[in-house]
């Protein structure tokens, strides 16, 4: 075990509006709830977190059902493979009335929405959570995801990002167009908010054009904080530049340790303080009252829910690439990996793992959606535990993104069992200190860069 750090870990819960979690087998859970198209299921998530000091609830998203792999949503749908995806703010709202302290984190696309939709979304979720807000910026490639929203071709991967680039610069700016003080509601006179400290943007882009004020004052945390996951070289750099939590895919600690010192290296060239950006690795915790009873449903897990079409027709989706015409036992080639436009990061992750070994479409398959997808802590609440220690200690990362395998099961058994053990070797908090999100996880809160 490595020194014991000052800090305390950080600690997400991954959730999909759907009926499954990021692992596409929980639905076939025998306790899985069924009721997720209920709010009372978000609500009911919502406070397991809390309980267990989470900082962040985050929902990921897509806005289509997988329909890549042969052209159709059939195998989606006949799967259980994500066919379900909620509008999430309804749910975010649900999640926030339900608690007073877990952040609430949300996956907007900046190739399908626009800068002043998304501003004033979290803005007015911040609002009404008492600044708990946080959006996780993406830049989508989804062909589906696309013809639902009358997009014919999407733009090269490095002109994403410089979309991106463009759009969270706006965002950014319209969160600032109200000046913290600009509301004065002096009834008596008449005089509601000060125009002098309520701005226009008039940016006019490359990408956009927004008049600008945002519809809604500034954001309790003046600008909600920024999530961003990408894993390629451009990914990593916007990551660097703007990110305050960044998920990271890395399949040990040992290429996490690599990632992490690499990661921080590039947020300090971008003149920021890599001390205060969050690196948090997806993990899955299998945890029982005996390591017996954790192997065994571990056992189920990798063996018995998963059915290998539905790994296929999601990794067609992550990808962007129908590979229904092609063999299980093809190998991945360079030549094809450069043909396709979706998320490269998979696939380069799961090349490392295997070396100089071929990499062949089944073992691509079986690494989306599945325990093989990240690593696995397994074992009583105190194994789980010492594993965690071992990653944080070790900085390979200031915390976890927990995936859970069947829900609320997964979270229970995590809050109920390995929670009191992360408290007990002081690197997990015994109660929230913060108002905000901003405040739990140590942020400042960001001047306005519109003030006069």
């Amino acid at each position: 075990m490595s020194a014991k750090r000052a800090d305390q870990m950080t600690l997400v819960g991954f959730m999909q509006a759907s009926n499954v979690t990021v692992y596409s087998g929980s639905w076939r859970y025998p306790s899985a709830a069924p009721d997720y198209l209920d709010l009372r299921y978000y609500q009911r998530v919502a406070r397991v977190l809390e309980e267990g000091t989470f900082d962040l609830m985050f929902f990921d998203d897509r806005l289509a059902i997988p329909s890549i792999y042969g052209d159709s949503p059939a195998e989606a749908v006949r799967h259980g493979a994500r066919p379900v995806k909620m509008d999430l703010t309804a749910v975010l709202g649900a999640a926030a009335a339900a608690t007073s302290h877990l952040g609430l984190g949300a996956t907007y696309s900046t190739t399908y929405y626009q800068p002043f939709h998304v501003a004033r979304a979290f803005a007015t979720l911040d609002h009404l959570s008492g600044g708990r807000a946080a959006w996780n910026v993406v830049t989508s490639v989804n062909d589906a995801e696309a013809r639902n929203y009358g997009i014919e071709e999407h733009l090269g991967h490095d002109e994403r990002y410089d979309r991106a680039e463009e759009f969270i610069e706006v965002v950014a700016k319209l969160w600032d167009s109200w000046e913290d003080d600009a509301i004065v509601g002096d009834r008596a006179a008449g005089f509601y908010a000060d125009p002098e400290k309520v701005r226009e943007l008039r940016h006019q882009g490359r990408y956009f054009s927004v008049q600008g004020p945002l519809t809604v004052p500034r954001p309790p945390q003046g600008r909600p904080p920024i999530i961003q996951a990408g894993q390629s070289a451009r990914g990593r750099q916007f990551a660097a530049r703007w990110a305050d939590l960044i998920f990271t895919a890395d399949p040990d600690r040992a290429r996490a340790i690599e990632h992490y010192r690499e990661q921080k290296d590039l947020i300090t060239a971008a003149g920021r303080d890599a001390g205060k950006v969050r690196l948090l690795p997806m993990v899955y915790t299998v945890v029982g009252e005996t390591e017996t009873i954790a192997k065994e449903k571990e056992a189920m897990f990798l063996e018995q829910l998963v059915d290998p079409m539905a790994s296929l027709t999601l990794l067609s989706e992550l990808m962007n690439y129908d590979f229904s015409g092609h063999s299980l036992d093809d190998v991945i080639t360079d030549e094809l990996i450069d043909s396709i436009s979706g998320i490269r990061g998979l696939v380069q992750s799961v090349k490392r793992q295997l070396g100089d070994r071929p990499l062949t479409l089944r073992t691509l398959a079986g690494q989306r959606a599945t325990l093989l997808q990240g690593p696995r802590f397994v074992g009583t609440g105190e194994q789980v535990a010492e594993h965690m220690q071992d990653w944080f200690e070790s900085h390979s990362c200031d915390g976890f993104v927990i995936a859970a395998t069947h829900l609320p099961g997964a979270f229970e058994d995590f809050v109920r069992l390995a929670v009191p053990e992360l408290r007990k070797r002081g690197i997990l908090r015994t109660s929230y200190t913060g108002g905000t999100l901003r405040d739990n996880l140590g942020l400042p809160r960001p001047a306005n860069l519109l003030a006069g």
